[in-house]
């Protein structure tokens, strides 16, 4: 027990060290490894498998517990760490098990989907990505970081950073959308959001970048289908916001689910070592998804469960999420010779440098206590944080005759929907601690700002699903009774996210029929959107005055959606994803590329559709204001740049209209020709300017070479010389366009 006691002692000690800075950079890393091989060497094989298997706590009355078998393996050592345990008093009992129970008393990583918020719920991923503001999403994962460690949690499964093309993949209501540059950028942002200046800190918490690789490309958006595409799609477009996310400090990934080109994810040494951590040399942990490793079996790609466990850790994947084979096959697998010792050894490292990275020796419960717990959720800021990125995620997308924003003095206004003054489904899916009683309505936003003098009526009018009208024509006579009608429609939060797939997306039940009712009465109608997808809302958005997007905002979206209606807020979002007209365009998206046959209206020869145009019902980018905004004087520093230079683009920005607005200023680039095809737009810049009414603003763009380079025919990167198109607007098709060439001298 001595040589133990003071082995810690001296661990501890280090620990202090880095948290208060006295070691830093190389010295830090070394010390750490020190510690760590110090450790390693005190653990039996069975000790060093029981770091890498993770286990799920259980649930009773809403308080997370360990069952016994739980506990007796948490005492032989056999788990490195926890997931879906909750609360500060549960967790320091777990944890304190872990520590004074268990032989080498290593602590738990304690891990949760901590995914937009941990009790304040903010915005889904999508919508905060709709703000297009990397400060305002870093914010939003910071508190969620300060209340998820209040409550004892390390680590977080999140950023998920898929790319996703695929409105019917649900889980698309957990990313950032359709492009991998505005992706990168979100990706980022979280990360430094979750894990702020240091992960010592206890306020942070570690991120977990996922799904790597490919998981949103799943064909026919069906969740946990195969993936298929080229390595230079797959290099191009789905993993550039996980080299951010690396970029930006996270300090674990998680495998997915997905096969590609017939390798499943959580089996590939491609993916895990050679990409990961050979190319990008990538120090944390690699943590399976949710059985993951067991499913290399169904995949077909080993026939038991040690051929599995062998797949897996060899191919790079570190932690097993839930399915034990670690703890069960793996000291068998290496008494035999198929997996090696040092394989073993270097995954503990992995994970045992992310532990005293995390503090977890100096102090195993981090400062949380249950007094730091409720001082920290829904405090006065972190509500304020919340309403403000919901009022910067809503979308204007169409607004006939200034319908928008409505007078607080409207004699009447009829609410109607069943998610008008619904407390469950603003939460969205994957909201953690977060509870229906901390949401504000639709309704109830309205009523808080209207003058007392306004008549406010509603009705539900009809469910999320099924095919009831019963109630419609008393919607019909509210909203006749009334000066402007909001009708909130959309999904319910288990519509989106893991396992629901859609293959109609299209508004559920008899929403629409709802919606005509409403229509046909002549009152000016406003449509509210809940939902985590883009939807074919082709009719509504041919007959409806006034949409908003709201997808689904959290505790405060009443608050924030009343903000918008009544003007406090001039909206400012921006489509992070593009809206098909018919589910028969999916995938759409705007970086495509062209055919030798481009769209011709009138040549029928052409690649295109016989009953719908090839754009979609709103473009990626698309979002519109109170106000209006023009582009004028598009700039370059020159027409012709040599290799390896700058390229600065100038715009000039007016707001035209009469209200002060922000837009989202965007830079698109187009290789015109080049070894292999390009898309005909591709995103490599975007700023937020606020202009007063009538005022102009110049904005400067810094194209950088790297921005210009591409995977060749070799598949390495390169910049080609020749022509290059600029394009600058509001949304990648309204944009006025320049070109340059670059020289090859």
């Amino acid at each position: 027990m001595t040589a133990r006691h003071d082995r810690f002692i001296a661990m501890k000690l280090i620990c202090l060290l880095l948290l208060w800075g006295v070691i830093s950079g190389r010295a830090q890393d070394a010390a750490i490894q020190r510690s760590v091989d110090s450790l390693l060497s005190m653990m039996t094989l069975e000790e060093k498998c029981g770091q890498l298997n993770q286990i799920p706590a259980n649930w009773k009355d809403g308080v997370s517990y360990l069952t016994d078998e739980g506990k007796e393996m948490v005492r032989r050592g056999q788990v490195g760490s926890l997931l879906n345990a909750a609360g500060a008093s549960s967790i320091r009992e777990i944890q304190r098990l872990t520590v004074e129970e268990s032989r080498l008393g290593i602590p738990l990583i304690i891990g949760v989907d901590i995914i937009h918020g941990s009790r304040t719920i903010f915005p889904v991923p999508l919508a905060e990505a709709s703000s297009w503001d990397p400060e305002l999403v870093q914010k939003s994962a910071r508190v969620a970081a300060v209340e998820a460690s209040a409550a004892g949690i390390h680590w977080t499964f999140a950023p998920m950073v898929d790319i996703a093309r695929d409105p019917r993949w649900g889980r698309i209501v957990e990313g950032s959308g359709e492009d991998p540059y505005l992706g990168s950028v979100m990706a980022a942002a979280r990360v430094r959001g979750f894990q702020g200046t240091s992960l010592a800190d206890p306020t942070s918490i570690l991120a977990c970048a996922k799904h790597f690789a490919a998981y949103g490309g799943a064909e026919a958006g069906r969740d946990y289908n195969i993936v298929d595409m080229s390595e230079r799609t797959l290099r191009e477009i789905y993993l550039p916001p996980f080299k951010a996310a690396l970029d930006a400090g996270a300090g674990s990934f998680m495998s997915s689910f997905n096969e590609i080109a017939g390798v499943p994810s959580t089996g590939s040494k491609f993916l895990m070592t050679d990409v990961l951590r050979g190319e990008w040399g990538f120090k944390g942990f690699v943590v399976s998804d949710w059985t993951a490793i067991g499913e290399l079996i169904p995949h077909g790609v080993a026939a038991n469960r040690a051929e599995a466990g062998a797949l897996a850790i060899n191919a790079g994947v570190d932690i097993d999420m839930v399915s034990k084979i670690y703890m069960d096959e793996l000291p068998a697998l290496v008494r035999s010779g198929k997996v090696s010792p040092g394989t073993v050894d270097e995954a503990v490292r992995r994970v045992l440098r992310a532990k005293f990275r995390l503090g977890l020796f100096t102090d195993p419960y981090r400062g949380a206590s249950t007094e730091r717990e409720r001082k920290s959720i829904l405090s006065v800021d972190h509500v304020k944080a919340a309403r403000e990125i919901g009022q910067r995620s809503i979308i204007l997308l169409k607004n006939e005759e200034s319908l928008l924003p409505i007078s607080k003095q409207t004699k009447t206004i009829a609410v109607i929907g069943p998610l008008a003054d619904n407390k469950d489904e603003p939460l969205g899916p994957w909201h953690a601690g977060g509870k229906a009683a901390d949401v504000v309505t639709v309704l109830e936003g309205i009523k808080s700002q209207v003058s007392p003098q306004t008549r406010v009526l509603y009705v539900k009018g009809c469910e999320i699903e099924g095919d009831s009208g019963a109630r419609f024509v008393e919607a019909t006579l509210l909203a006749k009774q009334a000066d402007v009608a909001i009708v909130a429609l959309g999904e319910s939060e288990r519509m989106s996210g893991e396992a629901a797939s859609r293959s109609n997306i299209d508004l559920p039940g008899v929403q629409r029929e709802l919606l005509k009712q409403v229509l046909s009465t002549g009152t000016p109608t406003v449509l509210v959107l809940m939902n985590g997808r883009p939807l074919t809302i082709a009719w509504e958005a041919a007959h409806t005055p006034a949409i908003l997007e709201t997808w689904f905002l959290g505790v405060q979206t009443g608050n924030a959606i009343a903000d918008v209606l009544f003007g406090d807020v001039n909206p400012s979002g921006k489509l992070p994803v593009s809206f098909p007209r018919s589910v028969g365009q999916v995938p759409i998206y705007y970086n495509y590329k062209s055919t030798g046959r481009p769209f011709d209206e009138l040549n029928k020869y052409t690649s295109k559709y016989l009953d719908v145009t090839n754009t979609p019902l709103y473009p990626f980018g698309y979002g519109l204001s109170y106000t209006t905004f023009s582009y004028s004087e598009l700039k370059l520093s020159s027409q012709k740049i040599p290799p390896g230079s700058d390229v600065s683009v100038t715009i000039r920005v007016t707001n035209t209209g009469r209200r002060k607005g922000e837009e989202i200023v965007q830079l698109y680039v187009r290789d015109v020709v080049a070894s292999v095809t390009r898309p005909v737009k591709e995103l490599k810049g975007f700023q937020r300017v606020t202009l007063d009414p009538g005022q102009q603003k110049t904005v400067t763009f810094t194209l950088k070479p790297d921005q210009l380079a591409f995977y060749g025919l070799d598949m390495k990167r390169v910049v080609e010389p020749g022509m290059f198109k600029v394009y600058v607007g509001g949304n990648s098709v309204d944009v006025v366009e320049s070109e340059f060439e670059l020289t090859d001298h």
